[in-house]
């Protein structure tokens, strides 16, 4: 009886799996193009992301560029020990997470505020002109954004002149992060809130209208429509947003930071580009950047797992 099941079961398998392969191949040809199209970004992918991933392996090797990579020789957990036993591990850490959080506090709910206000708005001529307004910071370079702070926030500069006051804001360390997180958000909520604007968008109007019918104002509406239905929305870019928290990127911290400000300012990438690049420590900054990224994969599940018990949708 048992060889029998396991006959039948397995000949069921074998039908199951050709029938897959059917479908495959079925769906391969009428949707060919669609798969001749995504060959390119299957290359990018392979070729800069899945085959660098070779080198990592310089984390545990003194790696010697005349050497390369299979030459150079094996020293295990080494420079693990040396980042987590430095004087500057729990600093770049604090900072870094610091940034991020800010960040998020602040600079997440700017783009859903936006987004919502924008959608309040009747006069469509009005609305065109703020959405272009708020968009147009994200095309402008980093290297102009932090020479316009450089320039704004300078002692002979706008805001001393308006304050009536001569502060140095980018020689003190109490400044720094309220101007990276400040000038974030002004160039990026416009860009952010266009996913929000598009899940707005597709909110069925007929729930609006049963609303005002009932009686409800716009807060409302806001309140228990327009945030319940982009909810899903929310919790993927928040999840998206999570994951990406120790992966600051060192371009902007390296344009606005000096040395008399690292003590707020010092960040994982900042320290990675120095160490890597400039004292030319690849086996160390290597592993200080595999550790940022494993930190990065398990915020990634933590966050996933806890939208997941709050509102019962998550990435995967």
């Amino acid at each position: 009886m048992k060889k029998t099941r396991n006959k039948n079961q397995g000949g069921r398998q074998l039908f199951n799996l050709g029938n897959y392969a059917a479908a495959m191949k079925r769906d391969f040809i009428k949707n060919r193009y669609v798969y001749i199209m995504l060959i390119p970004v299957i290359a990018y992918f392979v070729a800069f992301h899945y085959i660098p991933m070779f080198g990592t392996q310089i984390a545990f090797k003194d790696f010697s560029i005349a050497k390369g990579i299979s030459e150079s020789p094996w020293v295990g957990l080494k420079h693990f020990k040396a980042y987590f036993n430095s004087y500057y591990f729990g600093r770049l850490i604090k900072n870094t997470i610091l940034l991020s959080a800010y960040n998020i506090l602040f600079g997440f709910p700017a783009p859903i505020l936006l987004a919502i206000l924008i959608n309040e708005v009747q006069n469509t001529r009005f609305k065109r002109v703020v959405q272009t307004v708020t968009y147009l910071p994200h095309f402008i370079s980093i290297v102009i954004v932090c020479a316009l702070l450089r320039n704004f926030f300078a002692m002979d500069g706008v805001i001393n002149q308006v304050l009536g006051t001569r502060i140095n804001f980018f020689m003190r360390e109490d400044m720094f992060r309220p101007l990276y997180v400040g000038s974030g958000i002004w160039q990026e909520v416009g860009w952010g809130s266009i996913v929000y604007l598009s899940a707005i968008v597709g909110i069925d109007h007929q729930l609006y209208e049963a609303a005002e019918i009932d009686g409800a104002g716009r807060f409302q509406k806001i309140l228990y429509i327009t945030l319940p239905c982009i909810a899903s929305t929310i919790t993927v870019m928040f999840i998206m947003r999570v994951g990406k928290m120790m992966t600051l990127g060192a371009d902007k911290v390296l344009l606005m930071y000096n040395e008399s400000t690292y003590a707020t300012s010092d960040i994982i990438s900042t320290f990675v580009y120095r160490k890597g690049l400039l004292e030319q420590s690849y086996s160390y900054s290597a592993a200080v950047d595999l550790v940022n990224s494993v930190i990065n994969c398990g915020l990634l599940v933590a966050a996933n797992k806890l939208c997941k018990k709050i509102s019962g949708s998550g990435l995967w």
